[in-house]
C-alpha cells in the first residue's frame, strides 16, 4: 500500500515552515478558521498531481507565504535572499519506484519522495536585479519557475505520478468545473489506458456516424458552410462523462447527496483505484443521519490513506481522536497531535453522546461545568464575579460536560496545555469527589473548583443559599408543596433560565465560582 509518510512545507501559504508526520491510514486535520487545514490538503493535491497547470491557475502569488515576501521586500532585497517555496512529500510502500529514492530533500536523507520547488530562474538574474533596484512593492513572481521533481532531482510528470489521489472539496461540490474534474479523475482511476483509448476511438466514431446519418440531409442542402460535431480534445469522452445514481446525474441531486455519493464512490475498493483521498470538510451539506452513514463508510474503507479537514467534533471523535492533528492559528509551525491520548479516552468519545470536544481542543482557556443550569447561568455569574470580567473578552470558553466525563476532557486539556477551571458539585464529599478524584490531572494549568461544605452539595443549593431573596421572589408565590430550593432542584434548567432572564445582573456567584473566575483570568 503506497502511503504518504511525511509532508514538509516551506513558505507555502500561511506556513513559513511546517512538518507533519502522517498516519498511514487516517489523518484528521482540525483547527480554527485560517489555521491552514485547506492549505495542507492543497499542498498535497498540487504535488501529487505534479501539474503546473494547477499552480498557474492558482497563481504563485496566492501560494507563497505573505510573511516571507514582506520580510524580503522590507530587507536589503539581495537577489541571493529571494525566498523559495518548497513542498516535499515523503512516500512509503513504493519500493519498486527506485527512481524516486534519493537524498535531494530538506532532510538530506535517503528516502522515496517527490517535491515541488518554486525558485527564481538563474537566466533572469539581470532582469530581477533591475526590478529589485526600483524599490517598489511588487515581487518578481513572473521570474520564478515551478519544478516537480523526485528526490533524485529528476523531473516528474502527471502521467508518471507514483500515487493515485483525489481531492473532494464539499464547498465546491456543485461547481461545474469541480464536478467535471472529479468525474475525470474517477474515470482515469477505474479505466485502464487500453480501455480509455478504446472509449475515445469509439466515441469519435459514434460522433462521425451521427454527423453522417443525422446531418446528411440538412448538409446536402447547404453549399459552402455545413454543420459538424466537435471532435477536439475539449469534446472528448472524458469531458462529456457524467456519473449517475439510478439513471439520475449526480449533479442534479442536492449538495449533501452529491458529497455523499462522490465520497462513497471514491472509497470503493477496486483494482487501480485511489491510494490517497483528501476530504475537505465532508460535514458540509450533510444531515446528521447522512453524516453518520458517511463516517461508517470512511471507517470501513481499506487500502486507502485518508486526509480529512473538519470542524466537526462528531467526525473527529467518531473516527478516532488519536488520529487528530490540531493546527494552530497562533503557532502554525507547531501542530499538536493527539496520538498520545489514551485509547480509553479515544474509545469513550467514539461512543459518547455529541460533545464539544473540539471547542476545548481549539481554545486557550476554558471553564468546564457539569450541567445545563450551570451553563445557562455561567456567563452572568462570570460577569458578576469581578469588575470588567467577560468570557468573550477574556477568551474563556464555557463548555458543558457530563459529570462522568470530566476526566476525559481534562486528559485532553493536560495533553494540549490548555488552562481549564473545572466547576462541579461536591456531592457531599468534597475531598473524595473533588480533590482525590482528579489528583492525576490537576496542575498549574488545571484546577477543580467546588464548595467544600457538604451541606452545599450541589449548584442549586449554593445558588439558593447565596441568593435567597432573589430566588424566593421568583419562585415562592407559585409553590404549593415544594420549597423554593426543592423546586430549583427538581426544575434545574427552567429555574436557571428564569433567574438569568429576570435577575441575571443581580445574582451573587457562589464563592467557589468567584475563585474559579479569578484563577482563570489570572
Amino acid at each position: 500500500m503506497a502511503t504518504i509518510k511525511r509532508l514538509v512545507l516551506r513558505n507555502f501559504k500561511r506556513f513559513k515552515a511546517l512538518e507533519v508526520e502522517c498516519d498511514p491510514e487516517l489523518n484528521i486535520l482540525v483547527g480554527g478558521n485560517e489555521a491552514g487545514k485547506t492549505s495542507v490538503l492543497q499542498a498535497l493535491d498540487i504535488v501529487l498531481s505534479a501539474s503546473r497547470n494547477k499552480v498557474e491557475a492558482l497563481g504563485l502569488e496566492t501560494l507563497f507565504n505573505a510573511e516571507c515576501i514582506a520580510e524580503f521586500l522590507n530587507g536589503e532585497r539581495k537577489i541571493e535572499d529571494l525566498p523559495e517555496l518548497l513542498v516535499e512529500v515523503y512516500l512509503d510502500g513504493i519500493d519498486w519506484h527506485h527512481d524516486l529514492d534519493g537524498r535531494n530533500n530538506s532532510k538530506g536523507a535517503d528516502h522515496f519522495g517527490i517535491k515541488m520547488v518554486c525558485k527564481p530562474v538563474d537566466e533572469y538574474s539581470n532582469e530581477i536585479r533591475a526590478i529589485l533596484a526600483e524599490k517598489h512593492d511588487s515581487f518578481p513572481f513572473e521570474y520564478y519557475s515551478v519544478h516537480f521533481q523526485t528526490f533524485t532531482d529528476d523531473n516528474i510528470f502527471p502521467y508518471k505520478k507514483p500515487l493515485k489521489h483525489l481531492l473532494i472539496d464539499s464547498s465546491q461540490i456543485n461547481n461545474e468545473y469541480a464536478t467535471r474534474e472529479y468525474t475525470r479523475s474517477m474515470y482515469a482511476d477505474h479505466a485502464t489506458v487500453v480501455q480509455r483509448n478504446l472509449h475515445s476511438f469509439e466515441y469519435r466514431k459514434a460522433k462521425s456516424k451521427f454527423k453522417d446519418d443525422v446531418f446528411k440531409e440538412m448538409n446536402e442542402a447547404l453549399d459552402t458552410y455545413k454543420f459538424d460535431v466537435r471532435t477536439s480534445p475539449k469534446a472528448s469522452v472524458e469531458m462529456d462523462l457524467i456519473i449517475t445514481e439510478g439513471d439520475i446525474p449526480i449533479d442534479s441531486k442536492g449538495r449533501g447527496r452529491q458529497c455523499f455519493i462522490k465520497t462513497e464512490f471514491a472509497l470503493r475498493n477496486r483494482e487501480r483505484t485511489l491510494d490517497v483521498l483528501l476530504l475537505e470538510e465532508p460535514e458540509n451539506h450533510l444531515s446528521h443521519v447522512h453524516m453518520r452513514k458517511l463516517i461508517e463508510r470512511i471507517r470501513a474503507s481499506e487500502k486507502k490513506q485518508l486526509f480529512i479537514a473538519t470542524h466537526s467534533s462528531f467526525i473527529a471523535t467518531r473516527l478516532n481522536l488519536k488520529k487528530v492533528l490540531i493546527l494552530s492559528v497562533e503557532n502554525p509551525s507547531q501542530p499538536a497531535s493527539l496520538k498520545n491520548l489514551s485509547q480509553q479516552t479515544a474509545d469513550f468519545f467514539m461512543k459518547a453522546p455529541d460533545n464539544n470536544l473540539l471547542e476545548l481542543a481549539l481554545c486557550k482557556k476554558a471553564i468546564l461545568v457539569e450541567g445545563d443550569a450551570e451553563f445557562i447561568l455561567m456567563d452572568a455569574l462570570y460577569k458578576n464575579s469581578a469588575v470588567g470580567a467577560c468570557t468573550d473578552a477574556d477568551g474563556v470558553h464555557v463548555i458543558s460536560v457530563d459529570g462522568t466525563s470530566f476526566k476525559r476532557y481534562l486528559e485532553l486539556a493536560k495533553l494540549l496545555g490548555i488552562k481549564v477551571a473545572a466547576i462541579r458539585d461536591n456531592d457531599r464529599d468534597y475531598q473524595t469527589n473533588c480533590v482525590d478524584n482528579y489528583a492525576e490531572f490537576t496542575s498549574v494549568s488545571i484546577k477543580v473548583f467546588a464548595d467544600a461544605n457538604p451541606a452545599r452539595h450541589t449548584f442549586e443549593v449554593c445558588m439558593y443559599e447565596d441568593n435567597k431573596d432573589i430566588c424566593d421572589g421568583q419562585f415562592l408565590a407559585a409553590r404549593k408543596t415544594l420549597t423554593v430550593q426543592g423546586y430549583m432542584l427538581k426544575n434545574k434548567t427552567d429555574a436557571a433560565f428564569q433567574l438569568l432572564e429576570k435577575k441575571g445582573a443581580e445574582l451573587v456567584p457562589p464563592k467557589y465560582i468567584q475563585e474559579a473566575v479569578g484563577w482563570i483570568r489570572a
